[in-house]
C-alpha cells in the first residue's frame, strides 16, 4: 500500500522507466535481507520493504505497458506481462521442493535459500529493464518531445525493418498540449471523484472484489491444505505449482478477447463466471466431497478465469484516467484493494480456517469473495469502457491538451473522449509517429 502510493506518484513525476528499475531494486533489498533475518521484528521490516518494491512496481510497470503498446495489442499484451506473476510463483514452488525438503537442507536454512531465489532472477531481469525505453507519452508530456521524437523512431524503425507497413496519421488527429505543474493532490481527487466518478467507482469495484478473492484464496491456500488435507511443509508446493500454472495460463489465452470480444464484455465475464465457481467448488468443499487434488483442479479452472479478470483490473484503471495521473491512479486503486483484499481478506479467511474444524464456516468466507467478484462483473457490464482498439487520449483525455476538457459519455458505458472543440494546430507537439498505434 505505502509502496504503491509513494512511488506511484514519483513515476508520473520522474517517469515510468526510473521507477520501474528503482521499484526492482526496493523489491531486491528486502527480499535479500529478508533471507538474513535473526528475529520477527527484522523479518516483518524487511517484509515490508520487500512490499513497497512490489506495490510501486504495479504502477510503474502498467503504465509503462500501456503507454507503449499499439492500441490493438494492449489489452493481451497487459494481461500475459501481469500474468508473468505467477511464472514467478510457478518457479517459487519448484525451488521450494527442494529448499524446504528437511532431508536436503535445514529447517533454518532452506526458507532462506528460498527468498534468494527472487533477487536472483531479479539482477538478471535488471539488466534488460535497462533496454526498456522511457514512455514518449509521459516524455511528451513533461517538455521532451525531441526525446519522444527519438524513441518512437526507433520503435518505428524496428518494426518497418520486420517488414510492416505503417500508415501516415492524419494531421487532424493531432492534440496540442502544453506544459503544466504536476498533478496535486487536490487536482488527482477532483478528477477522481467529479470528473471521473463513475470510472472512479467501476475501478474501485474491480479492484477491491479481484483482490479480495486473489488474496483470501491464495494467501490461506497452505492452511486449507494443512488443516483440512493434512498436507504441509514443502509438500505444499506440489499443489502451488498447478495452481499457479493454471494462473499464468488464463491471461495468456483469455488476452487476446480484450482485444477482439471487448473490454466490457470480457471483464464482466470473467469476473461473474469466476465468482460462480468459487460458490460450487466452495459448496462442493463443505459438503466434503473434495480431497486435496481435486480441490486444486477446481482451483486451477477457476483461477484460469479469475487470473484474466484480476489483470484486467489493473488493465482498466491504468487506461481509464489521463496520462498525467496514470502511475497515481494506478497505485491508489491498488492501495485500497491491498486494504481490502491484502489485509482484511487473509486475517477473515484465516480466523474462518482455524483448525479445520468447520468447513461450512469457510464456506461462508467463499460465499463472500463469491458474491463480491460477481458485483464487480456487473458493475463492468453496466458502466465499463469501451477501450479495445482506442488510443489511450480517446479513452481519457490528456490535462495537458488545450481546448479539450474530460468527459463521460453513456455510449458504449463511459467512453470518455473529446467533448469540446480541440484547437488543431500543424505544429503540435504530438506529432504523426507518436499518435500511431
Amino acid at each position: 500500500m505505502f509502496g504503491a502510493l509513494f512511488f506511484g506518484r514519483l513515476a508520473d513525476r520522474l517517469g515510468r522507466r526510473k521507477l520501474f528499475i528503482v521499484t526492482l531494486g526496493v523489491y531486491l533489498v528486502g527480499n535479500g535481507l529478508t533471507a538474513l533475518s535473526m528475529n520477527f521484528g527484522f523479518f516483518a521490516v524487511t517484509r515490508f520493504i520487500a512490499g513497497m518494491g512490489i506495490g510501486g512496481e504495479y504502477a510503474a510497470l502498467n503504465s509503462a505497458i500501456d503507454e507503449l503498446i499499439p492500441s490493438r495489442h494492449r489489452g493481451h499484451a497487459d494481461l500475459a506481462i501481469n500474468g508473468t506473476y505467477w511464472l514467478g510463483a510457478m518457479i517459487g514452488a519448484a525451488a521450494n521442493l527442494a529448499f524446504l525438503n528437511p532431508a536436503l537442507f535445514g529447517i533454518d536454512v532452506g526458507w532462506r535459500l528460498g527468498l534468494l531465489v527472487g533477487p536472483a532472477i531479479g539482477v538478471a531481469i535488471w539488466g534488460l529493464r535497462r533496454n526498456i525505453p522511457e514512455s514518449p507519452r509521459w516524455l511528451l508530456t513533461h517538455g521532451h518531445p525531441e526525446e519522444a521524437e527519438q524513441v518512437v523512431s526507433r520503435i518505428e524503425q524496428d518494426v518497418e525493418r520486420h517488414g510492416a507497413r505503417l500508415e501516415p496519421v492524419p494531421e487532424d488527429a493531432a492534440l496540442e498540449l502544453q506544459r503544466r505543474d504536476p498533478v496535486s493532490y487536490r487536482e488527482l481527487a477532483r478528477v477522481l471523484f467529479r470528473d471521473y466518478r463513475k470510472r472512479s467507482f467501476l475501478g474501485f469495484m474491480l479492484m477491491v472484489t479481484q483482490s479480495f478473492l486473489y488474496n483470501a484464496i491464495f494467501f490461506t491456500y497452505a492452511l486449507i491444505l494443512a488443516e483440512f488435507y493434512g498436507i504441509k511443509g514443502g509438500a505444499v508446493a506440489y499443489f502451488i505449482f498447478p495452481f499457479a500454472v493454471g494462473n499464468l495460463l488464463g491471461p495468456l489465452i483469455l488476452g487476446r478477447f480484450f482485444d477482439t470480444v471487448g473490454r466490457r464484455r470480457m471483464i464482466g465475464g470473467t469476473y461473474c463466471v469466476s465468482g460462480t465457481l468459487l460458490f460450487l467448488t466452495g459448496w462442493l468443499f463443505a459438503e466434503g466431497l473434495l480431497n486435496a487434488v481435486t480441490q486444486t483442479v477446481l482451483w486451477c479452472v477457476i483461477f484460469f478465469i479469475a487470473s484474466a479478470a484480476a489483470s484486467s483490473a489493473y488493465l482498466t484503471v491504468s487506461e481509464i484516467f489521463p496520462i498525467e495521473m496514470r502511475a497515481q491512479a494506478i497505485s491508489f486503486f491498488f492501495a485500497v484493494s491491498m486494504l481490502f483484499g491484502g489485509v482484511v481478506a487473509p486475517w477473515l479467511f484465516a480466523t474462518l480456517i482455524g483448525n479445520g474444524d468447520s468447513p461450512w464456516r469457510v464456506f461462508a468466507g467463499y460465499t463472500v469473495g463469491a458474491v463480491l467478484m460477481i458485483l464487480g462483473g456487473v458493475t463492468a457490464l453496466a458502466w465499463g469502457v469501451d477501450a479495445e482498439r482506442k488510443s489511450l487520449e480517446n479513452i481519457a483525455v490528456p490535462l495537458s491538451a488545450v481546448g479539450v476538457t474530460a468527459g463521460e459519455t453513456s455510449a458504449g458505458g463511459l467512453t470518455g473522449g473529446l467533448t469540446s472543440h480541440v484547437r488543431r494546430s500543424p505544429t503540435a507537439l504530438t506529432r504523426d509517429e507518436y499518435l500511431r498505434s
